[in-house]
C-alpha cells in the first residue's frame, strides 16, 4: 500500500466543495417552493399540496444529511491532513478512510433524493396525462386554442 501524503485528501477538497454547493443549491430551491406551497395552501387547503408537502420535507430532510455527511467528510479531510503533518499516519489513514465512507453515504442520500424527486415529478406528469386524455381532448385542446 502506498503511503497517505498531503495531497491525497486535499484532492477531494475541490470534488466535495462542488458536491455542497450542489446540496446548497438543492435546499435553497426547496425553500422557495415550500414557501410558495405554504402560501397556496393557506389559500385553498387542497390535498395535493399536502402530498407535496411532504414529498419536500422527505427530500429536505434527505438534503440536511447530505450536507451534515459532506461537511463531516471534509472536516476529517482536513483533520488527515493535521495528523499526517503530526506524524500520525496510522491514525490519519483511519481517518481519511472514515472521510471517504461519510462521503459515500453523503452520495448514496443523493441519489434516495433523486429518486424521490422523479417519483414526485411522475405524479405530475400523470396528472397532466389524464387532464389530456387518449383522444388529446381537455388540456391540450385548451392549450393549441389559447384558453
Amino acid at each position: 500500500m502506498e503511503e497517505l501524503t498531503l495531497t491525497t485528501p486535499a484532492l477531494l477538497f475541490s470534488a466535495i466543495s462542488l458536491i455542497m454547493l450542489a446540496y446548497t443549491n438543492r435546499f435553497l430551491a426547496y425553500a422557495a417552493v415550500i414557501r410558495n406551497l405554504h402560501d397556496k395552501y393557506l389559500e385553498q387547503q387542497d390535498k395535493s399540496l399536502i402530498e407535496q408537502i411532504r414529498n419536500l420535507k422527505q427530500r429536505l430532510h434527505l438534503t440536511r444529511s447530505m450536507q451534515i455527511l459532506g461537511i463531516s467528510s471534509l472536516l476529517l479531510c482536513v483533520l488527515t491532513m493535521f495528523l499526517i503533518y503530526i506524524e500520525l499516519h496510522l491514525t490519519a489513514i483511519w481517518v481519511f478512510g472514515l472521510a471517504l465512507v461519510l462521503l459515500i453515504l453523503s452520495l448514496a442520500f443523493l441519489i434516495m433524493e433523486i429518486q424521490i424527486s422523479i417519483r414526485a415529478l411522475s405524479l405530475h406528469l400523470k396528472d397532466i396525462e389524464e387532464h389530456i386524455g387518449p383522444s388529446g381532448t381537455g388540456l391540450l385542446s385548451k392549450i393549441k386554442k389559447g384558453k
